[in-house]
């Protein structure tokens, strides 16, 4: 959520940021909000002082023996009219809130003006594409051998965009999040959680998932009418890391706290209609090596290039050649106020296609999740600064593998890296 002081004073100067972003603020609406808010809560608090004002008179009055009716009488018309301005006034503001609550965050002043992914700036590329001698297949033809990739019966059992693996291919899958796990915990200290996977509605509002987003998650309720209880799948992990530190006060010596858990998530909104539909590209049910770091404003920055980093290094041990992207103002998430994004290449596509994003969302989910530090310069609580990324997603990295490994038998080659943890294999076929 954004500091409330860019929808008041800096309401003009905000909406022309959020432009940028492809956002529309209501400027006049907001205006005409805050107008009537003021004169309400002005005309509330002379009521309240008129009614102590009056309820001292009252007590004099009776003190003194006199009539104190006309005062009583009084007191009560203020009374209800003060409980009438009160009730207008939490309106309004709950009109205002709601307003705020879907406003995306404002980019930060490095990001570049777009309207969409065409708009993305590369920064760099590590790792050759491979020159292949034969056809390449993509991952769903490599995939059909022994029934290892298996979207039929996926479908069968829970609709389009679920897939169940087997044998080798499930193992690969398991091996590359062990893999990622291992590193993030070991080589780069992040502290292992895990995480729920059904979370309630406060923390998806803590990191932005509501209520802009909610047609886009899936969700559960048990119970029913008013009394029903709803939880809501995780789209990601950083739902669940993130909100641990909702209305906390984090001492200053545990910071930055970095955090990492595999975990499925969950989305019922996978992509525009049509795109990506053959094989793992987009499911509503995938899983992630997720990376969370709760950091102190001054060093957020810094952070977010080093979280980045450490999902490159995923890549790099993979052997698996990408690309670094500075996305744009319109391709951004709700919550970033910068993103990087990795692209790995597939063969089959002959294309870059993301495989994590890492964003900076500065004080914008901890403002909503009210997630503070103690600043031992000043002794003051001031908003922590949020970031997550992926570190990275399995079932992208597993394709990668799959395409990039892959012989001209149909054959796919392990790499080095994950060899351990397939009982030595070289290659599977």
């Amino acid at each position: 959520m954004l500091d409330p002081v860019c929808l008041r004073g800096e309401l003009v100067a905000t909406a022309q940021r959020l432009k940028v972003r492809g956002f529309d603020l209501p400027v006049a609406e907001l205006e005409g909000l805050e107008a009537e808010r003021k004169t309400i809560q002005m005309r509330t608090q002379e009521l309240q002082n008129l009614r102590n004002t009056r309820s001292k008179a009252i007590g004099m009055a009776k003190a003194k023996g006199e009539d104190a009716a006309p005062l009583l009488a009084e007191v009560a018309g203020i009374g209800d009219e003060l409980k009438a301005s009160e009730v207008k006034l939490e309106d309004i503001r709950a009109r205002i809130d709601a307003i705020a609550a879907g406003v995306p965050n404002l980019p930060d002043d490095s990001v570049p003006v777009g309207s969409d992914e065409s708009g993305n700036v590369e920064q760099h590329r590590r790792g050759t594409p491979r020159a292949f001698d034969f056809t390449v297949k993509d991952h769903v033809e490599l995939g059909a051998r022994h029934g290892w990739l298996d979207g039929e019966t996926g479908a069968k059992l829970s609709g389009s965009r679920f897939t169940v693996l087997r044998g080798q291919l499930a193992r690969l899958h398991r091996a590359l999040a062990q893999f990622m796990l291992d590193l993030h915990t070991g080589e780069h200290g992040y502290l292992e959680v895990n995480a729920p996977l059904l979370v309630n509605a406060e923390s998806m509002r803590g990191t932005g998932q509501l209520p802009k987003f909610e047609d886009d998650l899936f969700s559960t309720a048990v119970g029913d009418g008013e009394a029903a209880h709803k939880r809501y799948l995780i789209p990601t992990s950083e739902v669940s890391m993130t909100n641990i530190v909702r209305d906390e006060i984090v001492d200053d010596a545990a910071l930055p706290l970095r955090m990492t858990a595999h975990t499925p998530c969950f989305r019922a909104e996978a992509g525009a209609a049509g795109r990506d539909t053959r094989g793992m590209i987009r499911q509503h049910q995938f899983e992630k090596v997720e990376l969370v770091s709760i950091a102190r404003p001054a060093e957020s920055d810094a952070e977010h290039e080093r979280m980045t980093r450490c999902a490159e290094t995923v890549l790099e041990k993979l052997g698996l050649p990408y690309r670094r992207m500075l996305l744009c103002t319109g391709d951004m998430g709700f919550s970033a106020r910068k993103t990087w994004d990795l692209e790995v290449w597939l063969p089959s596509q002959n294309a870059y296609r993301e495989i994590s994003s890492c964003s900076n969302c500065g004080d914008f989910q901890a403002r909503r999740m009210q997630a503070r530090w103690r600043n031992p310069a000043t002794g003051k609580t001031e908003l922590l600064h949020t970031l997550n990324g992926s570190g990275v997603a399995v079932g992208r990295a597993l394709i990668a593998v799959m395409e990039n490994y892959q012989n001209a038998d149909g054959s796919i080659t392990v790499p080095e890296a994950l060899r351990s943890y397939m009982g030595g294999a070289e290659s599977i076929a």
